[in-house]
């Protein structure tokens, strides 16, 4: 299962008129990181189905969303709940610490 790409549409709708619990993984196709990051996120996803949104930015396509949030370098994953910036995580990731941070974000939620 791959990640749903966001345009800054999407991006809106998403985030701050839904408010889904997700996080955002913002990449580019020819980073090496990245190519391990994003494979690692799409494991992780069918485990929160229906409760935690997994959607991917690409940075060459979308550099207004990149900009917006003064984003250094890539992969930055951030993560949001009801429109709310919740942290991020930058470069190299392991599984668990992304299951931690969506684990802290749902619990946020009560």
């Amino acid at each position: 299962m791959s990640l749903s790409p966001l345009d800054d549409t999407g991006f809106e709708e998403v985030i701050y008129d839904k408010g889904e619990p997700c996080l955002v993984i913002f990449s580019r196709k020819s980073c090496h990181v990245c190519k391990e990051v994003v494979p690692l996120l799409e494991e992780l996803q069918p485990e929160y189905a229906g409760r935690f949104g997994f959607y991917y930015v690409d940075v060459e396509e979308e550099k207004g969303l990149f900009q917006r949030f003064s984003l250094k370098g890539v992969p930055q994953i951030l993560f949001f709940h009801e429109g709310e910036f919740k942290g991020k995580m930058a470069g190299q990731v392991e599984a668990e610490q992304v299951e931690e941070k969506i684990e802290d974000v749902l619990g946020a939620i009560g």
